[in-house]
């Protein structure tokens, strides 16, 4: 079984007419927020500082951005 995280991929149809170069496979984040249905009690929790710096105060509950299509864009 895959190792469990947010970001999903899926593959969209690819038109024989498009004139772009296709992108065979597209991803995208799900919130971490939607696989915790109650908050659990005695959560760890970030400094002040540092929740201000990633918008949430439980790590949990934090989902980082990764640009999927940073190499592709490199190219």
């Amino acid at each position: 079984m895959d190792r469990f995280t947010t970001q999903k991929t899926y593959e969209p149809y690819v038109s024989p007419f498009d004139p772009c170069e296709p992108i065979r496979v597209k991803t995208y984040q799900t919130p971490p927020e939607l696989y915790v249905g109650f908050q659990p009690p005695n959560l760890e929790q970030f400094s002040p500082q540092e929740a201000l710096k990633r918008g949430t105060l439980w790590p949990l509950l934090f989902g980082p951005y990764s640009n999927p299509y940073e190499d592709h864009w490199k190219g």
